[in-house]
């Protein structure tokens, strides 16, 4: 899955969305074991591209430990004529670079056009997925990083140097990464804000992708509040985000504090950015539609090359 090929793909999916020409319940999220850890069902089905499945996703905190990643994830495609099952796919690849295009589909279409300096608080696999997808939609020039795992932190940006040829440097603090940045992502496990709101500069574009549970926060009320804010799923962030759950509930504003979701963006149904030096806010929560959008374009590439593994269960 080329990456330009993916944000396309999300851009359509996400189009098709707010067109409500998708069929996607808000996902169901059970708690499981000592660990408290998350197991989460994602059905959806959209007629265009024809498409149906779900994706069974898992967060377990204490797999790093055990020497595996805290997500893991499995997407089943079932044939939307007949219902039946049509491939099996490892769910975490296509969640990490799916998340990272819907990112870089808000950066096309929210961020300044003139932005090229990057932000990026968190150190893991999103914040590589990222730094990829970003790259296609905005000329990078710079790239600041912080994690509290300064070790980790630091080999991020080493790797991500050699890899792709920018100056991504390891910062101090998640302020000093945020200095002087145009975009800012957010790819944290943190329950509680990583950012103040005065280190967020005008014209600014943030990407809040962490903190997918209503009783956790990547950033302060008052940063969501002078934001003008877009999601991927409305009725999802009312109920899941709690960078706005918290807030609403706070009474710093209301739900309709939400401009639009990104789907009516895209197409122009919605006014995104309207001057330089408004802060933009994209809220990603992920959705169904975009791992089984994701999962079919993988599909598609994968037969066309002869590649996967074909069974049956009869």
């Amino acid at each position: 899955m080329p990456m330009p090929d993916l944000i396309r793909a999300m851009a359509s999916a996400l189009t098709e969305y707010s067109a409500q020409r998708v069929a996607q319940p808000v996902r169901t999220v059970l708690e499981v074991g000592p660990e408290r850890a998350y197991f989460g069902v994602m059905p959806a089905a959209i007629d265009t591209p024809a498409a149906m499945g779900a994706k069974l996703v898992t967060v377990y905190a204490g797999n790093h430990a055990r020497g595996l990643t805290s997500h893991l994830a499995t997407i089943i495609l079932l044939d939307p004529a007949t219902g039946a099952l049509v491939a099996l796919l490892d769910g975490r690849y296509i969640t990490e670079a799916r998340t990272a295009a819907v990112s870089a589909v808000s950066v096309d279409h929210l961020a300044r056009k003139d932005a090229t300096r990057l932000a990026i608080i968190g150190s893991g696999v999103q914040a590589r997925s990222h730094l990829e997808a970003i790259g296609h939609v905005r000329p990078l020039a710079d790239v600041g990083v912080w994690s509290p795992n300064a070790a980790r932190c630091e080999a991020f940006a080493q790797a991500a140097s050699r890899e792709t040829g920018l100056p991504v440097r390891a910062r101090s603090s998640a302020a000093a990464a945020v200095a002087g940045a145009d975009i800012v992502v957010l790819v944290t496990a943190s329950p509680t804000p990583v950012i103040r709101d005065a280190d967020i500069a005008p014209g600014t574009h943030i990407c809040a992708v962490g903190a997918c549970r209503p009783t956790h926060r990547e950033m302060p009320t008052a940063l969501v509040r002078r934001a003008r804010l877009f999601v991927d799923s409305r009725a999802a962030a009312l109920v899941e985000a709690g960078d706005l759950v918290i807030p609403i509930g706070e009474g710093a504003f209301a739900a309709d504090h939400i401009v639009g979701e990104l789907g009516r963006v895209v197409p122009g149904a919605c006014q995104g950015r309207r001057n330089a030096d408004e802060v933009t806010l994209f809220k990603s929560l992920g959705m169904a539609v975009e791992d089984v959008v994701a999962a079919t374009l993988a599909v598609e590439r994968a037969e066309a090359a002869g590649l996967g593994t074909r069974f049956s269960l009869s």
